[in-house]
């Protein structure tokens, strides 16, 4: 072999003793292959340097080998964190990334409409964006295999869906609060009602209110604060509610970021916390650890690599057992 010549797939087939089309099962991923023979292949690969051909490989296969993640506002962290999940188990297989951020609601409904007809795409990932009425007939008879994170519809095959259950969260966070002994509890989080049909806020703060039902204490309106997600609008929200005549003594947010974002207001009034003012987050990021922040935990990474491995099972399965 001319060793300046890149090596081809019959190349790592001799090395590895194996016929070409075991080299291109294990290195697509497909089941069939035993560890051994897997481990052989893949060191006479790194040996070669090999480099599949994708090109070569999508028209041999009649895929595109790319796999969609539709998302919002994928800066967040919560939404980052479920992304490196995915692309945790994305990068042992031969599957291309396409990220499409959903930034407005025209977006948002263009994906929803276009994605279960595309051709350009093998699979698609749906995170944090839940499906309308209007929207579930389309992806129950979609052309490609599609999973849910974070993102639920009675409509939906349970078993294509990651949920998670906002309204227990908000609860839990709630009740924590109440043992501590508040009973003046404030509620900051971004707007209720999404054009998105993205409502995490809206279910933590139903638990919210289940809690205060729970333990007899009534919901004050002047306690709810909404608007648009960030640091800075949660840190202007905490100091119009520390202003109040009668303020809270604990406030839940409905994420970590707008939980830093209390932190930061209730510094800026000199109330120390916890001593003068218990704040609890959501979410679990990395960076709540860092300042000490009480948070109810997601398991943002392990639902992120679960649903890609789930949307991967699927495009391995027989066709008629991916409808959603």
């Amino acid at each position: 072999m001319n060793p300046k010549k890149p090596a081809t797939l019959s190349d790592v087939a001799r090395l590895a003793r194996v016929s070409a089309g075991t080299v291109s099962r294990t290195l697509t991923g497909r089941p069939r292959v035993s560890d051994a023979t897997r481990a052989r292949v893949i060191t006479a690969a790194e040996t070669l340097h090999y480099t599949p051909n994708l090109a070569a490989r999508r028209l041999s296969t009649g895929k595109t080998l790319s796999i969609a993640v539709i998302v919002p506002f994928f800066t967040r962290p919560s939404v980052s964190e479920r992304l490196d999940g995915a692309m945790r188990v994305l990068a042992e297989t031969a599957y291309d990334l396409i990220i499409h951020n959903v930034a407005t609601p025209e977006q948002r409904a263009d994906c929803f409409k276009r994605f279960p007809r595309s051709r350009r795409v093998d699979g698609v990932l749906i995170i944090s964006l839940a499906p309308s009425d209007d929207d579930v007939p389309r992806l129950r008879h979609a052309d490609v295999p599609m999973v849910f994170i974070d993102a639920d519809h009675p409509g939906l095959t349970r078993e294509h869906r990651i949920v998670v259950d906002d309204v227990e969260g908000g609860r839990t966070a709630t009740e924590y609060l109440s043992r501590l002994g508040h009973t003046r509890i404030g509620f900051i989080g971004n707007h209720l009602e999404s054009p998105f049909n993205f409502h995490p806020t809206r279910d933590r703060y139903r638990g919210y209110c289940q809690a205060h039902e729970a333990a007899g204490l009534a919901v004050r309106p002047e306690y709810l604060l909404e608007d648009d997600y960030g640091r800075q609008q949660a840190r202007r929200m905490a100091i119009a509610m520390l202003g109040l005549k009668e303020p809270p003594t604990a406030i839940f947010a409905a994420s970590d970021t707008l939980a830093f974002g209390v932190i930061e207001a209730a510094r800026c009034l000199g109330r120390r916390v916890p001593e003068d003012l218990s704040v609890v987050g959501y979410d679990d990021i990395d960076m709540a650890e860092t300042i000490s922040l009480t948070t109810i935990r997601q398991l943002l990474f392990e639902s992120g690599k679960l649903g890609m491995e789930l949307l991967i099972d699927l495009l391995r399965a027989p066709r008629a057992t991916q409808s959603c």
